[in-house]
Parts: C-alpha cells; structure tokens; sequence
C-alpha cells in the first residue's frame, strides 16, 4: 500500500505548480489531481508546465480527472449533453497527458442530473469513448460514487450504482474509484468496497468531516490491511499534517 497525495485539494496555500514538490518534500512518491486546468484543452506551453512539475518533483501521477466543473460546483460531464463537445475535446489531452507521465488512472465524474433529460444514454457513450483511448496506453477510466448530502445532483451514491454503470459500458477497462469517506458518509460495507473486485483505485477522508485520518471515526488501519494499491489522500486540511502516517505504520 502506498499514499498518495491529491494536489487539488491538499497544499493548496501554493502554486498548483508547486505542490508536486511540496507532496515529495513531504515523503510522498505519488500525487493525483482533478483536472488541473481552467480550459477543457489548454495551451501546449500549460500542459508543458503541469508535467514539467510532476517530473521535476519526482514524483508519480498516479490519478487524474478528465475535464471537471468541479470549480464551479459541479460534478463532471460525462451524462451531461450540454457539454459533450467540450468534453469529447478533452479526452486526447488528458489521455496524452496521463501518457507522458506514466498515469493509469482517469477519473471521468458522472455528471449531475439535467432534468427532463434522458443522461445514462449519453454516460455510456463517452464512458466508452474515453475506455477505449485510455486502454490505447494501458490506463483505466474510473467511475465514482459520491454522498447525496454533498452532492444531491450527483446520480451515483451506492457502489451498486457506480458498478451498474460500469458493466453497462462493457469496455474492460472500467473501474471503480473507491472513496472510503462518501461511501461511510452513505452507509455502505466498506470492505466490500475495497475489495470488490471491480475496484481500481481507493481514496480516504475520515468521517465526519472529511478531515485527516484520525480526525474522525474510520478504522482506516483495519479497513486497509491486505490492500497493495495506491491510497489517495484526498481530505481538507488547510496545514497539511502527516504525522498520522507514524501511527498508522506503527
């Protein structure tokens, strides 16, 4: 088991450009981001700048989001046909970056509901699009269930939600991404998330309050004992502190 450290939502008193460093300095091998742009296909010099910090640091890109309206409260744009062209654009640039990095991990966000509008339809269509460019270099697409109370557009909330949309796109190389603290936060038998065997990636926050481990309730050392994949860290803490790491090895 290893941790890695999202960037978009830790350090984020930095740069965006400095936190890979900042994760490395920390002792961390491994960062994620949400997509890490303003633009669905930013200019060639961004997408130069956002690598050329990742290799710098020396670090792994273990996870990164397909584009994302997450700046502005949303929650991805796979379901979503308004912005289908935007997203369909970005599907290359993301994949071309996860390549240069070595990244096997896209993370494609369902999408909030649109009412009146029939989306799983359009989900599966770019959920296998985005499969089959991501397997071109032996990267997975995730799929991710969130908590309704966050996220009370979001149509995913179960991990029985996130796996049917899985196997009703049929390509392979569908995953799903595991996040300990909104399935706590619904409810659900953590372990057998974990360990489904449909699970590709796993990110934790403890619960309540999406704080640092140990900050809240999760037996995170029980619940992770036997799993060798990469752990995201993907929780709120405005100065990040990893002394818990020491306890949890202990």
């Amino acid at each position: 088991m290893r941790f890695d450290v999202n960037c978009s939502i830790l350090f984020t008193d930095l740069p965006l450009l400095e936190r890979p460093a900042a994760a490395r300095a920390a002792g961390f091998d491994g960062v994620e981001f949400w997509w890490p742009f303003a633009d669905a296909v930013p200019d060639d010099g961004e997408v130069d700048a956002f690598v050329s910090a990742v290799e710098d640091a020396g670090v792994q890109l273990v996870g990164l989001n397909f584009v994302d309206d997450i700046p502005s409260g949303g929650r991805g744009l796979f379901s979503r046909p308004g912005d289908a062209v935007r997203l369909r654009d970005n599907l290359d640039v993301a994949v071309g970056i996860a390549e240069r990095l070595g990244c096997k991990a896209l993370n494609a966000l369902y999408g909030n509901n649109v009412d009146g509008v029939e989306q799983d339809a359009i989900a599966l269509e770019n959920l296998a699009l985005a499969a089959r460019k991501a397997a071109a270099i032996g990267a997975v697409v995730l799929v991710e269930a969130l908590n309704s109370y966050e996220s009370p557009s979001y149509p995913l909330v179960s991990v029985k939600a996130a796996v049917d949309v899985i196997e009703g796109v049929g390509e392979p190389n569908v995953r799903f991404l595991c996040d300990l603290y909104h399935l706590a936060r619904m409810g659900e038998d953590l372990t057998a998330a974990l360990h489904h065997p449909l699970t590709g990636h796993v990110q934790i926050a403890d619960n309540p309050g999406r704080g640092r481990p140990g900050s809240g309730e999760l037996p995170f050392k029980e619940l992770l004992e036997g799993y060798e994949g990469w752990v995201g860290l993907e929780y709120k803490d405005p100065t990040p502190d990893f002394q818990w790491i020491k306890e949890f090895a202990a």
